[in-house]
């Protein structure tokens, strides 16, 4: 073959595949993640996007002063205890106690929700794989910080989440107001108290990576440790990161609607939906839907996040990749 051919031969060739698109092809032969993916694309456009197109304010209460000054008290009834019974177009999901819109209220406690699992989410993969790399990689670290790690794998964290939650409510409060200290407190304590599996799981791979050829390769030839973790330790320790933040999100979320039912979490005028489930439960047996529409929200945002978790593991995985 000559030289010309051989070039030729080159420069006909297709470029190199990002191996990005090798993982969504797999991803994409998961049905239940690829479900899993519409459903929560779905809810995240409905509740960020929906109050654009529904316009009605969650926290709107229709006006009672008058009929408190006409001494007219039928109606008040009527929009107080009443209401929800009849649906209309005004108000296509009913209204609650307080003839507040529940579709409004639903895309609004939709944002917090799903917001605090994000940013929970981050946190908490942020510290997970900071301890798993440094306990992994450092043998100095690897028993102190999994020590660590054991200690709060054996607290009991929701009483703790409740008990720091009472404690610092009120100071978080004050300095970044009520909503936005109750954010910063909920997602703090979530972001803290999940990150131990991530650190586990992040710990195994960066053990297993320090004896590869090429992390050897490049130790012989002098690379200080902060770039060996940047460029040859955390790029390989992606896919349980990625896969572990798919799944706190779903935990994220859970946890913030138990806080939220159980009182300690968000002001009552300030909807999430575990906020929704906890004002329904008095009226439970009347207006079921009440409870129905944020439980049903909930369980699907889960469960989708948890199928695209499966989805996402699979396809970073390189022994299933090209099945």
């Amino acid at each position: 073959m000559t030289d010309a051919t051989h070039s030729d031969d080159i420069s006909k060739a297709e470029p190199a595949r990002n191996q990005w698109w090798d993982v969504w092809d797999q991803f994409k032969t998961h049905r239940g993640a690829m479900v899993g993916l519409i459903v929560f694309v779905t809810i995240v456009f409905g509740v960020f996007f929906g109050p654009f197109i529904w316009t009605a304010d969650p926290q709107a209460i229709p006006p009672v002063v008058d009929m408190i000054k006409t001494r007219d008290f039928r109606p008040i009834y009527t929009v107080l205890w009443d209401s929800g019974a009849k649906v209309s177009w005004a108000n296509p999901l009913g209204t609650d106690n307080l003839a507040r819109d529940n579709l409004a209220r639903l895309m609004y406690g939709g944002r917090v929700s799903i917001a605090v699992g994000l940013v929970a989410m981050v946190l908490s993969i942020v510290l997970g794989a900071l301890i798993g790399v440094l306990a992994g990689y450092f043998k100095k670290l690897d028993g102190p910080l999994m020590r660590l790690t054991d200690l709060f794998l054996a607290l009991p964290l929701l009483p703790l989440i409740l008990v720091a939650s009472l404690l610092f409510r009120e100071p978080l409060a004050n300095t970044f107001g009520v909503e936005g200290g109750i954010f910063v407190l909920i997602v703090a304590l979530i972001g803290v108290t999940s990150w131990m599996q991530t650190a586990r799981i992040v710990r195994g791979d960066v053990l297993a990576l320090k004896e590869r050829e090429f992390v050897l390769a490049a130790k012989s030839i002098g690379t200080p440790n902060r770039r060996m973790i940047t460029r040859h330790i955390l790029p390989n320790v992606m896919s349980p990161i990625m896969v572990s933040a798919t799944l706190g999100i779903a935990a994220a979320i859970i946890t913030e609607s138990a806080l939220s039912f159980l009182g300690f979490g968000f002001p009552p005028d300030f909807p999430t939906w575990g906020r929704l489930l906890n004002d329904s439960v008095d009226r439970m047996v009347s207006y079921p839907e009440r409870v129905i529409w944020p439980g049903t929200l909930i369980s699907l945002t889960v469960l989708s996040v948890n199928y695209m978790g499966d989805g996402l593991r699979d396809a970073l995985d390189p022994r299933i990749r090209g099945r």
